[in-house]
């Protein structure tokens, strides 16, 4: 270009059209080379940018549901979310009597732990509990659940209250 100053930008506009031409002829054959090269992932296999064409790509809008599941199933997390899925359910799967005294407490292991509010509802529950594993295998997937463990009610805590004393406390009363 010219030290002139140009008003009407004539050598300007000159001078970036023919750049342009002449980085679009280089552009042109490398875009014809990159045809095709789309890896898996949806990244250009040559350059690592990413582009979409008309088919299905994980960066498409996608579901709720859909997205939840697959956050689950990366990090492992499908049979803690259906196990806990059946603690949301549990009075309809042991039914409103049952439910009213006894409450699930925590899953580990296919182990579940359940705690009833008396000692004759905990017995009542351990006669029931192959029965009570049947049910939740079938709502959440065989072998899930092996084994319930029924807790009963929970000791009276001597620490609280108008009468607590300080020290090792009623020690004596228990012969």
């Amino acid at each position: 270009m010219s030290d002139k100053w140009d008003p009407d930008g004539v050598d300007l506009a000159k001078a970036l059209v023919a750049r342009a031409k002449a980085n679009g002829r280089a552009g042109g054959a490398r875009r014809r080379s990159r045809v095709g090269r789309r890896s898996s992932t949806g990244v250009n296999a040559s350059s690592g940018t990413g582009w979409s064409g008309p088919g299905h790509d994980d960066r498409d809008p996608q579901s709720l549901a859909a997205a939840v599941e697959k956050l689950a199933n990366e990090h492992g997390w499908e049979e803690d979310l259906s196990v806990h899925g059946v603690i949301a359910r549990w009075d309809e799967l042991v039914g409103p009597d049952v439910a009213a005294h006894v409450t699930p407490e925590r899953y580990e292991d296919t182990v579940l732990t359940v705690r009833a509010d008396s000692t004759a509802w905990a017995t009542q529950v351990r006669l029931l509990a192959q029965e009570l594993v049947r049910r939740l295998n079938t709502a959440v997937g065989h072998g899930t659940v092996t084994r319930v463990e029924v807790q009963g009610p929970q000791g009276r805590s001597w620490t609280k209250g108008r009468r607590s004393v300080p020290g090792r406390g009623p020690r004596d009363t228990y012969g």
